[in-house]
């Protein structure tokens, strides 16, 4: 039996040298300690596609209101709405596509795509001239946002198990973080000829393109992490087909070994129900979310007189800036403890039921002014992200942990299309019921803003009703 083997061994051998799934695990296993070089990689691409979907929200009020689309100063947040959604629906109607290329073809090229598109979509929506050109380079940049899907997938693969989750939270933390640096690159450098006139004249091209700017240093960045990623390591396997082909069919070994890694032994992805009830959990969750940014921009650039703070672009910066801050401190030094003791469902649970409380005090801070209203927003900022983040960080285990890797990317692309949907909604729908809320100032029962808040806090009820048993099933080896 030896003899018959041993002529085999050489050819196995040879294919897996040229798998670069199979060096990326052999590297994987010579590596000592925390792989710092790796996490790297996942936090730039992460910080990329988390700054091109939020950093609109500072300026995308003034926006709407320069393109003179809305007739009345309060139907403005409807036509934003609309504005914030079209990225969610292109990604919405891509991320399947995307997900299964990533399985097919690897994750190094779609990362690569996925972080020119952010470079290329950017600067063309900062120099858009009308709201449906604006509409339309949104829309695009969601149908190329091929990233966050796949690198979630990525972090999954490219570090040793005690390490994995470590990398989806640097994942979780980079996107948390990318949620508050991309509102304050929009709020600080969106209109830079009227608020730095000294720097940008108003005959520059800042001035004729007053949100260019932002948009600008985001695909300086963007371009910047796709050369980066040339030096990404590939961690899908290829190997598999080789084998198949130069292993002789009547082995018994070799159909062994072939038997082992046909995906169709596996469990389909629709009928993974510990998968589906973490992607319906994370639909729920992603659209408060969603919901919650594009409210809190129009809520405090908004007037008083119709219950808001009357912020500038800059001073919405500024509060998202500072409890980015926080949001860091607490993914590195306080999130791994916590998930360590609960682990990721109880910390979801938490996260989600302190968030209630909180978010009912938000129409309150509008009777506070000067620094007591500034103390307490940026308080009440910093604890309602480090929440959201610590519950989505909490999905993200459970949706990786729930999929075999030749699934685990279009599982992701599966998540990524339903959690679009969920999130295509949610700035529409935010808008429009911001829009219609500031027209109830005086309503008997939760008037102006109230109704808003309100209405976010029963999507997190629900979402928190969502992780518990039975519709809540836990992944393979939980």
């Amino acid at each position: 039996m030896a003899e018959n083997r041993n002529p085999l061994l050489p050819e196995k051998i040879d294919v897996c040298r040229s798998c670069p799934g199979c060096e990326a695990d052999r590297l994987k296993e010579e590596q000592k300690g925390i792989p710092y070089k790796n996490l790297a990689y996942i936090w730039i691409v992460s910080l990329c596609t988390a700054i091109s979907v939020t950093s609109l929200f500072p300026f995308v009020y003034f926006m709407i209101r320069d393109f003179h689309i809305a007739e009345r100063e309060e139907d403005i947040g409807f036509y934003a709405g609309f504005m914030g959604s079209s990225f969610m629906v292109g990604r919405g109607l891509t991320s399947v596509f995307w997900g299964m290329a990533a399985d097919r073809y690897g994750r190094k090229p779609i990362i690569l795509i996925g972080t020119l598109s952010a470079a290329i979509f950017n600067i063309l929506f900062g120099i858009s001239t009308t709201f449906w050109m604006a509409l339309a380079m949104r829309f695009l940049l969601g149908c190329f946002n091929c990233l966050l899907g796949t690198i979630r997938a990525y972090a999954t693969e490219i570090c040793r198990d005690e390490y994995r989750a470590l990398a989806l939270s640097v994942a979780s933390t980079s996107r948390g973080i990318g949620l508050i640096i991309g509102p304050a690159i929009g709020g600080f450098f969106a209109m830079p000829a009227e608020k730095y006139p000294s720097v940008f004249a108003q005959s520059s091209i800042f001035g004729r393109f007053p949100y260019f700017l932002p948009c600008l240093l985001i695909s300086i960045y963007a371009f910047g992490a796709f050369l980066c990623c040339w030096w990404l390591p590939e961690t899908l396997h290829t190997h598999n087909d080789l084998e198949k082909k130069k292993l002789d069919p009547s082995n018994v070994e070799g159909s062994s070994d072939a038997e082992e890694q046909d995906p169709s032994c596996e469990v389909s992805i629709l009928k993974n129900w510990p998968l589906i009830s973490t992607i319906i959990l994370y639909c729920v969750f992603s659209l408060q979310e969603i919901a919650y940014s594009e409210i809190f921009s129009l809520w405090a650039v908004s007037d008083k007189k119709y219950g808001g703070l009357s912020f500038s672009s800059q001073e919405v910066g500024e509060v998202l800036a500072i409890s980015g801050l926080g949001l860091l401190f607490f993914q590195l030094l306080l999130y791994p403890r916590v998930e360590k003791i609960l682990g990721p469902i109880r910390t979801t649970r938490l996260s989600a039921a302190l968030s209630i409380p909180l978010l009912a005090s938000y129409t309150y801070m509008a009777m506070l002014s000067g620094l007591i209203l500034h103390i307490v927003l940026n308080l009440g900022s910093m604890l309602r992200n480090a929440f959201s983040v610590s519950a989505i960080t909490g999905i993200f285990i459970l949706l990786n942990n729930a999929a075999p890797q030749h699934q685990r990317a279009a599982a992701n692309g599966i998540s990524m299309t339903a959690m679009s949907i969920s999130k295509a909604f949610g700035p529409a729908g935010a808008g429009a019921l911001f829009s219609w809320a500031q027209k109830r100032q005086v309503a008997s029962f939760l008037p102006g803003d109230q109704l808003v808040f309100f209405a976010l806090n029963l999507i997190q009820l629900l979402g928190l009703l969502l992780t518990f048993k039975p519709f809540l099933a836990r992944p393979r080896g939980e």
